[in-house]
């Protein structure tokens, strides 16, 4: 299974769990918690199906590498995260290469 259709798949799953919680708020009595549910529901299903299956994925084909381009000025105030520690591992290797 590819890293897109596991994306897909995560994407999926959470979408129909979050619509069937806030889809269960539609069968309660008071009228208010019945749209404030429904409209949530239809909106998780929009953001979802259309937002993240659809729109993002061609958007990200349409401009390529362009999709992740940052102006010089702006690059250097965002943090420059390792969250899955590459980085860390390569300045440890190369330690281990000096010594």
């Amino acid at each position: 299974m590819g890293r897109y259709c596991r994306h897909r798949l995560v994407v999926v799953v959470a979408a129909v769990i979050m619509v069937s919680v806030f889809a269960g708020f539609v069968f309660g009595h008071d009228i208010m918690i019945k749209q404030i549910g429904l409209a949530l529901a239809v909106g998780i299903l929009i953001d979802s199906f259309l937002v993240r299956m659809t729109l993002v994925p061609a958007v990200m084909a349409i401009f390529g590498d362009n999709a992740w381009w940052l102006p010089k000025w702006l690059d250097r105030l965002v943090p420059n995260l390792d969250v899955e520690g590459d980085k860390l591992l390569a300045e440890l290797k190369a330690k281990e290469g000096a010594v």
